[in-house]
C-alpha cells in the first residue's frame, strides 16, 4: 500500500486553515499535521470547543487524518521563539498548559497523536536539571494522554536537549517505556546528525514510531529543504517504511515555505510518489519477507 502522506500546516501559515485543508486534500495528501498557532486553531482563544468541532468537520469533509503539533514559534512568548519549554525556569507551566490543551484538542478531533519536543535549556539551567525537568514534565502529561487515548509522539530535534535517537532512548527509559509515549522520527534529522543512514534509523526504531516527518536535508546542517535540494536518497528510505508496514502519517515538514505553500506541497507529493514508484521498481530490500526464498 502507498505510504500515507501528510503536509504540515506550519507550511501554510499564510492560508486560512480551512483553505489549507482544502488545498492539501486536493493535492492528494492523506492527512495533515496541524500546528496549533495564533492563525490555525489557537488553543488559547475563546470558543475553543466550537472551533475544534468546526475543524473536525472540515477534516472529515476533506478526508484528512490529523496529528496535532505543538511547535508554534511565538504562540507562548512574542519575544522568544519556542519559549517557554518544559526546561524553562519561568513560564514552564504555560508550556504544560499548552500540552494539556493539545491533548484535549487531539482527542476532540478524533485523532490519536500529539507531537512534542524538549526545547533547549536556558543558560542558567544545568544539563542535569534540564533532564529532571523534562522527565517530570512528560511524566505529568502522560496520565492525561492515557485517559484521552492519545499518544505523545516525542521528536528528537537537533540543537535541543533531546537531539538524537540515543537521547530519545534515554528519555523513554527514564519514564519506564510507557505505552502512551512513542517517537516522532524526522528522517531529515537522521541524515543531519545520526551515524547511520535514515533507512537504517527507520529499521532500528520502527516498533516505536507514532509519526514520521520528512523533507530533504544536508549532512550536518539543520535546514529543512524542498525535495531535490539536499543530499538524501529517498527510494531506500521510503522502501524501509513500506517494508516495515508503517501505517502512520509521513508528514512533509517545510515550515519556511509558506510563501510558496501550494507549489511546494504539489512538488512534494509528486516527488515522494515518484520515489515510492522507484522503490517498488527496485524490488524488496534485503531481509524483507518478499526477498526471502
Amino acid at each position: 500500500m502507498p505510504l500515507r502522506l501528510a503536509y504540515s500546516t506550519n507550511g501554510f501559515a499564510d492560508h486560512r486553515l480551512t483553505d489549507a485543508l482544502r488545498v492539501i486534500s486536493g493535492l492528494g495528501y492523506d492527512g495533515v499535521a496541524l500546528t496549533l498557532d495564533h492563525q490555525h486553531l489557537d488553543p488559547f482563544a475563546p470558543g475553543l470547543a466550537r472551533r475544534v468541532a468546526e475543524v473536525r468537520q472540515a477534516l472529515d469533509r476533506n478526508g484528512l487524518d490529523v496529528a496535532v503539533e505543538t511547535g508554534a514559534r511565538y504562540l507562548l512568548d512574542p519575544w522568544h521563539k519556542h519559549r517557554p519549554t518544559l526546561l524553562s525556569s519561568e513560564g514552564r507551566e504555560l508550556r504544560l498548559d499548552l500540552m494539556r490543551r493539545a491533548v484535549d484538542v487531539t482527542r476532540d478531533l478524533g485523532a490519536t497523536v500529539t507531537h512534542l519536543w524538549s526545547g533547549t535549556p536556558p543558560p542558567e539551567v544545568s544539563h542535569e536539571l534540564a533532564w529532571e525537568r523534562l522527565v517530570s514534565g512528560v511524566a505529568e502529561l502522560l496520565p492525561r494522554a492515557e485517559a484521552a487515548g492519545v499518544t505523545l509522539a516525542f521528536e528528537p530535534e537537533p540543537g535541543m536537549l533531546v537531539a538524537s535517537l540515543a537521547d530519545w532512548a534515554r528519555l523513554r527509559d527514564a519514564l519506564g517505556s510507557p505505552a502512551a509515549l512513542r517517537l516522532t522520527l524526522d528522517v531529515g534529522h537522521c541524515h543531519c546528525l545520526e551515524d547511520r543512514a535514515p533507512e537504517q534509523c527507520v529499521a532500528d526504531v520502527v516498533s516505536e514510531l507514532a509519526h514520521v516527518q520528512i523533507e530533504d536535508m544536508r549532512r550536518g546542517v539543520h535546514e529543512h529543504l524542498p525535495f531535490g535540494e539536499g543530499e538524501m536518497d529517498f527510494p531506500p528510505l521510503l522502501a524501509a517504511l513500506s517494508d516495515a508496514r508503517y501505517g502512520g502519517l509521513v508528514t512533509v515538514e517545510l515550515p519556511r515555505h509558506s510563501h510558496a505553500a501550494t507549489a511546494t506541497a504539489r512538488h512534494s507529493i509528486g516527488f515522494l510518489r515518484a520515489a515510492e514508484a522507484a522503490a517498488r521498481a527496485a524490488g524488496p530490500g534485503p531481509g524483507t519477507e518478499a526477498s526471502r526464498p
